[in-house]
């Protein structure tokens, strides 16, 4: 039998027990062995609720328990968190976790304790809720070089740019609705900055790459300056706006972002709209696969917990092996990316922007006193250069 911890009896972690719970047969028959819960850890009581005899306050009953193979790390955070995760993995308890912050932190770290103790740190949920995209990147795509990473990575501010475009609202209104709808915080920074996402896209490259990529050294813009008259011109594009966090390789340089873009229909990650998440993931050999599905939520993110969970039980006592070295992944400037940019510009004078950037497709403007412009595929440098001689009121990068 496969004894189960739960740290943290909030969202994710009353999802993993319920989803282990629901589906308990089917979950043993996939893991060759019957798994369970024995204890929930909680500084809170849960009078009434049907595993209340199941909660402890002290994490050492945990950790002294010889019985406790795998522990579900559902706090958040990287404090208590981090030490209950290192302490768990130093006397060999498996650990799988949702927590994309103390993965995109810590995780050489806890794989190399992990490794070092013959257990597993698992993260399905870390990116992409209850999306497969982990696994498929340790496993399926092993043979693959991967050469590209693409994806819509949070659910939140796809919810305001598919609102913003499909009812004409502005960003503020479409926030606020968002957040009386639970899709954003009462502080959603991290969402429309654009950081839930750098951290994801920092976790995927480095499984994709081999090599550690830091979420500090990730460029990384939000979408809290895109307004409705943007999305005015997309209807002339045959267009839309999609905050996405890349990561690619180009004659061996490395550059990751995570930035709104222009995505035209052809685009794979066009058509995902509301709440859902979607991950383009591109192999030398294979081409593209993409991954789609509910990027976060309750039970979507604790199924893929539970996935790990089951993963532990299968390979009790043996490491798998992950391609995510230590090592940091050296990224190339920004400077050198080559793409078309999508530029709005104060003033009327079009012969002055195809002077500068030359064969550009000029759009109708929406605006008095405004001029729209599409540019030919240039670098990030030679943009700036050239746009430093106007005002600019907006500029979206445009991808593929």
């Amino acid at each position: 039998m496969a004894k189960v911890a739960v740290l943290g009896y909030g969202t994710v972690g009353s999802g993993i027990v319920e989803v282990i719970k629901t589906n308990q047969e089917s979950i043993n028959k996939r893991a060759g062995i019957e798994v369970d819960v024995k204890y929930i850890l909680d500084l809170r009581d849960f009078p009434g609720d049907p595993y209340e005899e199941l909660v402890v306050h002290d994490v050492d009953v945990i950790m002294n328990d010889p019985e406790v193979d795998i522990v579900c790390e559902a706090m958040g955070g990287t404090g208590a968190a981090y030490a209950f995760t290192k302490t768990a993995l130093s006397k060999g308890k498996s650990v799988c976790t949702s927590n994309k912050a103390l993965v995109a932190e810590y995780g050489t770290e806890l794989l190399e304790l992990a490794k070092a103790n013959n257990c597993n740190y698992l993260f399905e949920a870390s990116c992409g809720g209850g999306i497969p995209i982990i696994r498929p990147l340790r496993t399926s795509l092993s043979p693959e070089k991967v050469v590209a990473i693409k994806g819509i990575l949070n659910g939140t501010t796809n919810y305001i740019l598919t609102k913003m475009e499909q009812e004409g609202a502005d960003f503020d209104a479409v926030l606020k609705d968002a957040q009386a709808l639970g899709y954003a915080e009462a502080n959603p920074e991290a969402d429309i900055e654009g950081h839930d996402a750098c951290r994801k896209i920092a976790i995927l490259s480095s499984l994709g790459f081999g090599k550690t990529v830091y979420y500090k050294d990730v460029y990384t813009e939000g979408i809290t300056r895109i307004s409705i008259d943007d999305f005015a011109y997309m209807k002339q594009l045959k267009a839309t706006i999609k905050l996405l966090g890349m990561s690619k390789e180009v004659d061996g340089k490395y550059f990751a972002m995570v930035a709104p873009f222009v995505l035209t229909r052809e685009n794979p990650l066009y058509n995902v709209e509301d709440v859902m998440n979607a991950i383009l993931v591109t192999g030398n050999t294979l081409g593209d696969t993409m991954y789609y599905g509910a990027g976060a939520g309750k039970l979507p993110t604790a199924s893929a917990v539970v996935s790990d969970v089951i993963d532990c039980a299968m390979h009790a006592g043996i490491h798998l092996a992950c391609n995510w070295e230590p090592e940091k992944l050296p990224l190339s400037s920004l400077d050198d990316a080559e793409r078309k940019f999508f530029v709005r510009v104060a003033g009327e004078d079009a012969e002055k922007i195809k002077a500068a950037f030359g064969e550009v497709k000029m759009l109708e403007p929406v605006k008095d006193g405004e001029l729209a412009f599409v540019t030919p595929v240039m670098t990030e440098k030679v943009y700036r250069e050239k746009a430093s001689d106007f005002q600019v009121i907006s500029m979206i990068r445009v991808e593929g």
